[in-house]
C-alpha cells in the first residue's frame, strides 16, 4: 500500500470517527420487553404476558438486513452476534412509524442500556443498513455505522471472506 493510500485511509477513519460521535441516538425511556430467544440475526421472540397466558411474539429489528441463516458463514454468525448483544434478558424497544409488518411481526429498534442494538449489529459488520420507508428514524446513524464497518473491514466487509450476496439477493435466489 502506498503512503498516499495509507494517509487517505487514516484520514477517512478519523472522519468516520468524528462523524460517528455526532447526532448519537438517545436511548428511549420506552417499555422493557423480555427476550425469549434469538431467531436470526435480525429477529427475536419476546415474551408477551397476556391476560391469561404467556405467549411468544416475533420482533423484527428495523433499519437492518442480516444474512439469512443458510447464508454461510455469515447467517449463523449474525445470529450469534445478536444473541451476545441481547441474550435472554430484558431490553427496551422503540417503534418508528409502522409498528407491525404484513406478517404480524413487531418492527422495532432494540436498546440494551444506551446502546442501539440495530446499530451495533451494523457497526460490527453482521448486518447491512437497510432503511425501509417510512421507518427511517435512525437511517443516518445506521448508514454511518455501515460505512465505518466497511472501511474497517469488519464482519461481512472482511476482504478475506466477504459476503458475496446481499441477504435479499440470497433469499430471492433460494426461494
Amino acid at each position: 500500500m502506498t503512503i498516499f493510500k495509507v494517509k487517505l485511509l487514516a484520514i477517512m477513519l478519523c472522519l468516520v470517527g468524528l462523524l460517528g460521535g455526532c447526532d448519537r441516538p438517545i436511548a428511549p425511556s420506552g417499555d422493557s420487553i423480555e427476550i425469549r430467544r434469538v431467531v436470526s440475526g435480525q429477529t427475536v421472540e419476546i415474551v408477551n404476558f397476556g391476560k391469561n397466558a404467556q405467549t411468544a411474539q416475533t420482533v423484527r429489528l428495523i433499519g437492518i438486513d442480516a444474512p439469512d441463516l443458510q447464508q454461510q458463514p455469515w447467517g449463523m454468525e449474525a445470529k450469534q452476534a445478536l444473541e451476545q448483544l441481547v441474550g435472554s434478558q430484558s431490553v427496551r424497544w422503540e417503534f418508528d412509524i409502522e409498528k407491525q409488518d404484513g406478517y404480524g411481526r413487531w418492527l422495532a429498534y432494540l436498546w440494551v442500556g444506551n446502546q442501539l442494538v440495530n446499530e451495533q449489529l451494523v457497526a460490527s459488520g453482521y448486518a447491512l443498513a437497510m432503511p425501509r420507508s417510512p421507518n427511517v428514524k435512525y437511517q443516518e446513524t445506521l448508514q454511518r455505522a455501515q460505512e465505518s464497518a466497511r472501511i474497517s473491514g469488519r464482519g461481512i466487509w472482511n476482504s478475506d471472506r466477504p459476503m458475496r450476496q446481499t441477504p435479499a439477493e440470497f433469499r430471492r435466489q433460494n426461494r
